[in-house]
C-alpha cells in the first residue's frame, strides 16, 4: 500500500466506524495521531506499538482503575464487548512480543525471513488501526 491508500484506508475506518460522536483525552488524540502517521508512513511495527499505546490511553480515560494498573488489567476490567477485549488481548501480546524480547541474540527467524516478517508485521497493523478505532469509537453519542 501507498501512504495515500492507506490514509484512504483509516478514513474509510472512519467513515465505517465512526456514527456519531466521541471525546477523547488530548493525550489519547496525539498517540492515536502518531500511531495513525506510524501506519501511514509503513512503520508498520511503530504503529502497533503506538495504537496499544492509545488503547491503553484511551482506557485509562474512560474507565479510570487503581494508576498502577497493567494493560490487562485494564482492558479485563473495561465494561466493552468481549471480541474487542479479545482482540485488543492479541493485539497487547503480539505487541509484548517486540517490546520485551527475550533473547535479543536468539535472531535466526527474523534475519533468514525478514519479507515474512515485514508481510506479518503490516497484517498486524493494519488489524491494529481497526482495533484502535473500534475501542476509542466504542462509546459513541449520536
Amino acid at each position: 500500500m501507498t501512504p495515500e491508500e492507506r490514509w484512504s484506508f483509516l478514513n474509510a475506518l472512519d467513515d465505517e466506524l465512526l456514527k456519531g460522536g466521541v471525546i477523547l483525552s488530548e493525550w489519547c488524540s496525539f498517540v492515536v495521531c502518531e500511531s495513525d502517521t506510524a501506519f501511514a508512513n509503513g512503520a508498520h511495527l511503530a504503529s502497533i506499538i503506538t495504537a496499544v499505546s492509545a488503547i491503553e490511553t484511551y482506557l485509562k480515560s474512560e474507565y479510570p482503575a487503581n494508576k498502577d494498573d497493567k494493560l490487562v488489567a485494564l482492558i479485563n476490567q473495561a465494561e466493552i464487548n468481549s471480541e474487542l477485549k479479545k482482540d485488543i488481548h492479541i493485539l497487547r501480546k503480539y505487541r509484548n512480543k517486540w517490546v520485551h524480547v527475550d533473547d535479543p541474540w536468539n535472531d535466526e527467524n527474523l534475519l533468514a525471513n525478514r519479507s515474512q516478517v515485514e508481510a506479518e508485521l503490516e497484517n498486524m497493523a493494519l488489524f491494529a488501526a481497526k482495533t484502535l478505532r473500534r475501542t476509542i469509537y466504542e462509546n459513541q453519542w449520536v
